[in-house]
């Protein structure tokens, strides 16, 4: 799997994200500048990491969205390769059009940094083939805007065709206003596009993949995503 992390004034994931990447494909990812207009040849995956992108100014990912880089990435996507948005990565995603609705302030107006239990929705999809449908896993989150909000067709839509991947929910897998931590509609933790080759997610899985963390729940993803793509080879 060939991968490739864009780097943003004030994102502060991305080496966490090149590490798990590191880790679990085997292979170094690229670290990609935003002002870069074109990316890696050859590239399989791109990543858009969690941080505070310039800041935050304006809306969470507003301006990173509009960085030259982003039109190689809409491209990529739009080729079909595949693309990951982890927290202010998600944020810049739906900024950038790549994916439906926006990230909120979370609904009690505080930051949220902490564990937190996700239930896997179907697992034959890139980004869940290291899972199985109904699967609980356990990964961290930490952001002050991650409440994902969209009109209503457009949830009936994402709900109707199978398009979110994870939600919030309780040990157990019980998804309810209790273990919706943000206040996100539908306790929607992670979304893709329609055709199935975009993600974007608030926590972040990168955070549990060894095991001197205590949890690997996050190693399923990215182990995932090689599968999917050696079979594709």
């Amino acid at each position: 799997m060939k991968s490739a992390v864009l780097v943003f004034p004030g994102i502060n994931r991305e080496r966490d994200m090149a590490r798990a990447l590191r880790m679990i494909s085997g292979h170094e990812p690229a670290m990609v500048w935003h002002a870069e207009t074109s990316l890696p040849k050859g590239t399989d995956l791109v990543v858009v990491p969690g941080g505070f992108s310039y800041g935050d100014y304006l809306r969470c990912g507003a301006i990173a969205a509009r960085a030259p880089v982003m039109d190689a990435v809409r491209d990529h996507a739009a080729k079909g390769g595949l693309v990951l948005g982890v927290c202010n990565g998600f944020q810049i995603l739906c900024e950038s059009g790549l994916l439906p609705g926006v990230l909120m302030r979370n609904d009690r107006l505080k930051f949220i940094c902490k564990d937190v239990h996700l239930r896997v929705e179907r697992s034959d999809s890139p980004f869940t083939r290291g899972y199985n449908a109904g699967q609980v896993i356990r990964v961290p989150v930490a952001h002050g805007e991650g409440n994902y909000a969209a009109d209503e067709e457009t949830l009936k839509r994402l709900n109707g065709d199978g398009r979110v991947l994870y939600r919030y929910c309780s040990a157990n897998g019980e998804v309810g206003d209790l273990s919706n931590i943000n206040g996100a509609a539908h306790s929607i933790a992670g979304i893709v596009n329609e055709n199935g080759n975009v993600l974007g997610m608030m926590p972040h899985p990168e955070n549990h993949v060894e095991d001197i963390m205590g949890c690997t729940d996050g190693r399923g993803l990215f182990a995932g995503l090689v599968a999917h793509l050696d079979r594709a080879a």
